[in-house]
C-alpha cells in the first residue's frame, strides 16, 4: 500500500526535470519555478491522500497517463507565469497543452480496456483539465479580455457553490458532453493562445467556448435545482400525510 502511494511522486520528480529543461530554453524566474513545482506538489499530495483513504491496492495504467498529462500542466504553469513576466515561448506552451489536451482521451480508453475505471481517477482526470483550462484563460487574457476567465473558473464557482449549499454536492448523472465540452473548449484557448486567427476571430472562438461552458455547468445545476425541488416537494408531502388528522371510518 505504501509503495502505490509514492508511485505518483515519480512524476513530480520528472516535472522537476522538465522544468530544469525548459529553463535552458526559456528564462523562467524564480516564481515562475516555484509555482509550477508548487502544483506539483499539491496535486500529488491531493492524490497521495486520495490513494490512501480509498486503500489502493495498485496505480494502474490510467492514472499513470493522467499524472503525466498533470506533470505537463506542472509546466505549463510555470510557462504561464513566466509569460504574465514577459519571457515565454509561446510554440512550447502551446505544445505541451496539444500533448496534455491529447492524453486527455487517451486516460479514460485505458482505463476501459484495462476494467481500472475508478471514482478517484475521474476525479484525478476532471481537476487536471480544469486546472488546464484555467491556466489557458489566464495566458490568453492578453488577447481577449479578463472575461475570459470566467470559464476557467466556472469549475472552481462550482465546488464553492456546493461548499456553502448541501444540496450542490449531490452526484451527477454520468454525461459523456461535459467531456466534449472541455476538450472543444480547450482547443479553443490552445488556438487562442498560439494566436493563429485574427483577433476578431479569437474573440468569436473565446465567445464559443464560454457559452459551451455556460451550457453545461447550466444544465447541470438545473439538474440540481429540480432534484432539491423535488426532495422538498417529496418532504412536505410526508410531513402533511403524518400531522394530517386520521379520517372517520364509515
Amino acid at each position: 500500500m505504501e509503495k502505490v502511494q509514492w508511485v505518483p511522486w515519480w512524476w513530480v520528480a520528472a516535472g522537476a526535470g522538465g522544468l530544469v529543461a525548459i529553463g535552458a530554453a526559456v528564462p523562467l524566474s524564480p516564481t515562475a519555478v516555484a509555482l509550477g513545482l508548487a502544483y506539483l506538489v499539491v496535486s500529488t499530495v491531493l492524490l497521495t491522500v486520495g490513494l490512501r483513504r480509498r486503500g489502493a491496492l495498485r496505480f494502474g495504467p490510467a492514472n499513470a497517463v493522467t499524472a503525466t498529462r498533470s506533470m505537463l500542466v506542472g509546466l505549463v504553469t510555470a510557462l504561464t507565469v513566466a509569460a504574465l513576466e514577459g519571457a515565454t515561448s509561446t510554440v512550447l506552451l502551446v505544445t505541451l497543452v496539444a500533448c496534455a489536451l491529447a492524453l486527455d482521451g487517451v486516460d479514460g480508453y485505458v482505463a476501459r480496456r484495462t476494467a481500472s475505471e475508478s471514482e478517484l481517477g475521474a476525479r484525478f482526470d476532471m481537476e487536471v483539465d480544469a486546472f488546464l483550462l484555467l491556466l489557458l484563460c489566464v495566458y490568453d487574457v492578453r488577447y481577449v479580455g479578463w472575461w475570459v476567465l470566467s470559464i476557467g473558473l466556472m469549475r472552481y464557482a462550482f465546488v464553492v457553490a456546493g461548499a456553502m449549499l448541501p444540496w450542490m454536492r449531490q452526484t451527477l448523472p454520468p454525461r459523456y458532453w461535459r467531456k466534449v465540452v472541455t476538450a472543444v473548449c480547450g482547443i479553443a484557448l490552445t488556438l487562442v493562445a498560439a494566436q493563429v486567427l485574427p483577433p476578431e476571430a479569437n474573440l468569436a472562438v473565446a465567445a464559443a467556448a464560454l457559452l459551451l461552458m455556460l451550457e453545461s455547468f447550466g444544465r447541470d445545476v438545473t439538474w440540481l435545482v429540480r432534484l432539491n425541488l423535488s426532495g422538498r416537494a417529496l418532504v412536505s408531502l410526508e410531513k402533511a400525510s403524518t400531522t394530517a388528522p386520521p379520517s372517520e371510518s364509515r
